[in-house]
């Protein structure tokens, strides 16, 4: 059954529902989502409010919270959301959100330590529920479901006994627009006997399907603009799936259904729709020199180094290709997921892991040459400059260590967030953001402040925390979730001029003459704005036709502009005019870069590939 049909067949399902007389249901359970806990917030006493209603409810067997149960992800907060649920007279099972993975000091490494996992399997009578993280994890990107995920998703599948019926939960819907890879994940499950998937996220209720396969999407427990907030009952009998709001204090409202008997959709995959690469047709001189996978999803650029390439990734692996045949040379492990670029100096790879630990690995044999604790997660990417290493962490310190040794210099310990984003030296500073709505910059020399800048809002959503700042003309630039490109001056961090005129987010590179820099626009453009004026001066707009985008992934210029997106797409302008000179499309997920030189460069994406394109120029013009 094909993209539409089953809108039909829940039609009629519903109106003969609705004249047939009341069946008992087999069990009843109650689904929260959406119920973004902050230290101070009305959220608290809706979660309250909701627990108290469940517990008065006796039909109510077990409670599914399918993610963003923090706004923030911080560690305090999942505690006290976890002892108000402990409240609960039934059993409750949990998935994080992207509020607990995208913003999380811990790099998601807390909720399934506090939660007891980020994933979970139960069966109730007949009826087995599987449950997996969807993303993303630290990027901003969409969703998206990790390779050791879905390899569980699949052992879970084929131990499943194929009389009982199988019901899927996920934070993000499984769909294009919200789950870069949701393809693989419909197309796993369908071959198995799923009846319906829950989803959040959207904060409202709706009836969808996934490719042919029926869902629920929920609303959030938050009142929003409402007195009271509610959460979804659904009611299980011999022959369908029902689903009722419950708002506090009122009488439950039916609004969905899906019949348990009726086929929505066949094993074939076929007719629905898929990611399109017709781009590289468009541009045949751009070629794969070379692929690596790695076992896990990868979320910082690869970082070239003579004739090798290092690369971290999620499953806490540095791992050293060669960079002539993308043959595996060594790995090192570390005990947590990688999320930030590692640095070289003096054939030192140094780089920080989620497992609370600073490594220095040699950069030829891959062995441990010394480690710090931190005690917290470092997911910050490293600078090296001039012997020493400077990084930032979750336990809200920047350090300086000596690149030799990992003996600590200094650190600055008064930040009010963690850092994920790479430092930039400049002079006597070292400037960079951090998730407390601040840019710091510090005396090189020993961390003291020089000046610390806000944009004016408090919330740390908006933070400068992800874009890697540059410098140039006496000026920082750099753009934040506020859509806002900024000047300030290194000086002092006075503003010197912003601008909202192209709807810049978390992207910035500079040109190497210093002149210019770019940014990538939320819509389908780059833009490019001199860096010698008091004022916003934009020299150049080039449509790039990427569609919507709001990854903080950084433009890279050498030779030509390098630049990708959250969907897999790689492409190569022109520095002066912005013309599109090529383009390519690795994948649908986040992607990184690393220009080799201006016709060649590295990529990473969050499918666990590594690769080499190389634009033959000489291709194109034979077959022009």
């Amino acid at each position: 059954m094909k993209r539409g049909a089953i809108l039909t067949a829940f039609t009629i399902f519903s109106l003969l529902c609705a004249s047939a007389q009341h069946v008992e249901p087999l069990f009843e359970f109650a689904l929260v989502t959406d119920v973004h806990i902050s230290r101070e917030s009305t959220a608290v006493e809706d979660l309250e409010r909701t627990i108290a209603s469940i517990n008065k409810n006796p039909a109510i067997q077990f409670v599914l919270l399918p993610g963003d149960l923090t706004e923030n992800g911080e560690t305090a907060v999942l505690l006290q959301t976890k002892k108000m649920l402990d409240n609960l007279n039934v059993p409750y099972f949990a998935v994080p959100g992207n509020h607990e993975t995208k913003w999380s000091e811990s790099g998601a490494t807390d909720f399934p330590k506090i939660f007891g996992s980020d994933r979970f399997r139960f069966e109730w009578q007949n009826f087995v529920f599987l449950a997996f993280n969807s993303g993303p994890i630290i990027r901003m990107m969409d969703g998206h479901v990790g390779i050791s995920d879905l390899l569980w998703l699949k052992q879970e599948l084929e131990a499943t006994d194929p009389l009982k019926n199988i019901i899927i939960v996920t934070h993000y819907p499984l769909q294009s627009g919200d789950v870069d890879n949701w393809y693989e994940v419909t197309d796993l499950i369908r071959q198995y006997s799923v009846k319906a998937v829950l989803s959040g996220h959207h904060h409202r209720n709706n009836l969808v399907s996934y490719d042919g396969i029926p869902a629920f999407i929920n609303r959030s427990n938050l009142r929003a603009k409402e007195a009271v907030g509610g959460y979804s009952l659904f009611s299980v009998t011999p022959d369908s799936i029902i689903v009722r709001e419950q708002l506090i204090g009122q009488e439950p409202r039916r609004w969905g259904a899906y019949s348990l008997r009726t086929k929505y959709f066949e094993k074939d995959p076929s007719g629905y729709e898929r990611p399109d690469y017709s781009v590289n047709v468009q541009y045949p001189a751009v070629k794969k020199q070379w692929m690596f996978r790695t076992k896990a999803a990868i979320y910082a650029p690869p970082l070239a180094y003579g004739q090798r390439v290092y690369v971290v990734d999620d499953s806490g692996f540095l791992s050293c290709l060669s960079l002539k045949n993308g043959s595996l040379l060594w790995q090192f492990e570390t005990e947590g997921r990688i999320l930030g670029q590692p640095a070289i100096g003096r054939s030192l790879v140094v780089f920080g892991s989620a497992d609370g630990c600073i490594y220095a690995v040699d950069a030829d044999s891959g062995s441990l040459r010394w480690k710090v604790k931190t005690g917290a997660p470092v997911l910050g990417a490293v600078r090296i400059e001039k012997g020493k290493a400077y990084v930032g962490g979750s336990d809200r310190k920047f350090r300086c260590l000596d690149l030799k040794t990992g003996a600590l210099l200094w650190s600055y310990d008064a930040l009010g967030g963690y850092v994920e984003t790479l430092p930039l030296i400049w002079k006597d500073l070292v400037i960079f953001g951090a998730w407390d709505s601040y840019m710091y910059a510090l005396n090189k020399k020993d961390g003291s402040l020089r000046w610390k800048w806000n944009n004016g809002n408090s919330r740390m959503h908006f933070s400068p925390a992800a874009v890697w700042p540059v410098a140039a003309k006496g000026k920082l630039f750099f753009s934040a979730p506020d859509r806002t490109l900024n000047a300030l001056d290194l000086k002092t961090g006075k503003t010197v001029w912003r601008t909202k005129e192209s709807m810049v987010r978390e992207t910035i590179a500079l040109s190497a003459d210093k002149k210019r820099i770019y940014s990538k626009t939320m819509q389908d453009s780059v833009v490019c704005y001199a860096t010698s004026s008091l004022v916003p001066q934009k020299l150049w707009s080039s449509y790039v036709a990427y569609g919507y985008d709001h990854a903080p992934t950084m433009p890279v210029e050498k030779g030509k502009l390098f630049g990708t997106t959250k969907n897999g797409l790689i492409f190569a302008l022109d520095p002066l005019s912005g013309r599109v000179i090529w383009k390519h499309k690795v994948g649908n997920s986040l992607i990184h870069v690393a220009p080799i030189d201006s016709n060649s460069c590295l990529f990473t994406n969050a499918e666990g590939y590594v690769g080499l394109l190389v634009y033959k120029e000489k291709l194109l013009l034979q077959g022009n």
